[in-house]
């Protein structure tokens, strides 16, 4: 079994949902508290032990390789004004040289697209999958835990979480087999099916451990819904040759490329510093009894 060293972290996204705001910054960049989305996907990989990590940008995307670059002028500054605490925080984010690189996605061309454009940066390994959208919230990151369970069982393993059985069409669902480790097999992956036909209410959540065979089905693979190259679906047809596992995830993923998970993100992650915790607390209680009045009144 080879080790997950690798990561592909997909940020070539347009972000329509956010605009304005994304008409001049990439969505990724969009902070939750006072750390830009994207921090939080590569943080989560570092934690989980992966070694090199490589985005698959798009134009307009240069941002997010000036991010993870050193600032020379911001450094000097910072050390001129004796700000030793916001220089150590900004050097502790910075990964490694050599740890990045950065692959451009001419075109939007769907998820399945964005991973295949990785593949001569991956070679033939085992690699990981964080959608930046998805934040991970509590205990061990998301990558972390997959992880764990890959090395009991090989083979392809995605994070799981279960959503309302109502609303299983707004997801992609797996079927569930017998269980293995903290995990289960996967017996079926459907994109967005109605909860009638739904194999479960186990959704996938952004987090994957894929073979590097993915790599020749998305190759070829036809498009599907929306008009663009989908990973379910070259999954699924991985999964006529290879397992799937699933893992459920123990903490809770935001989706901050809605604006109702972006801001549940935020006060969130602010409710959990010490720093913040207590008047973040205090404005949300003011803000629920002025809406109680309001309703009232009404």
């Amino acid at each position: 079994m080879k080790k997950v060293r690798k990561a592909v972290i997909p940020v070539a996204g347009l972000g329509t949902r956010f605009l304005p705001a994304t008409k001049s910054m990439p969505k990724e960049m969009l902070p939750v508290v006072d750390r830009p989305v994207v921090q939080y996907a590569v943080d989560e990989a570092f934690e989980a032990g992966i070694e090199h990590i490589v985005f698959v940008t798009g134009r307009n995307k240069a941002v997010i390789e000036d991010y993870f670059d050193l600032h020379p002028e911001l450094v000097g500054t910072l050390e001129q004004t004796g700000k030793t605490a916001q220089l150590q925080a900004l050097e502790s984010l910075l990964p490694v040289a050599g740890a990045t690189s950065f692959i451009r996605q001419q075109s939007p061309q769907g998820l399945g697209h964005a991973v295949w454009c990785a593949r001569e940066v991956i070679g033939d390994e085992p690699f990981a999958l964080l959608l930046p959208d998805m934040v991970s919230f509590g205990g061990r990151g998301c990558l972390a835990e997959i992880t764990d369970l890959y090395a009991q069982t090989g083979g392809n393993v995605i994070a799981v979480e279960r959503c309302d059985p109502t609303e299983t069409s707004k997801y992609g669902i797996v079927g569930c087999g017998a269980d293995v480790g903290s995990g289960f097999e996967v017996t079926a992956m459907v994109e967005k099916p109605a909860p009638a036909n739904a194999p479960s209410n186990y959704y996938i959540n952004g987090r994957y451990i894929l073979q590097p065979e993915i790599f020749a089905l998305l190759g070829n693979q036809q498009r599907g819904a929306g008009n663009e190259i989908q990973l379910t679906d070259a999954m699924v047809r991985l999964a006529q040759s290879q397992a799937f596992f699933a893992q459920p995830f123990n903490g809770r993923m935001f989706d901050c490329g809605s604006k109702e998970g972006f801001i549940q993100a935020n006060v969130a992650f602010a409710l959990a510093r010490d720093d913040m915790k207590g008047s973040i607390f205090e404005m949300l209680q003011e803000f629920v009894r002025s809406h109680e009045r309001r309703v009232e009144a009404a």
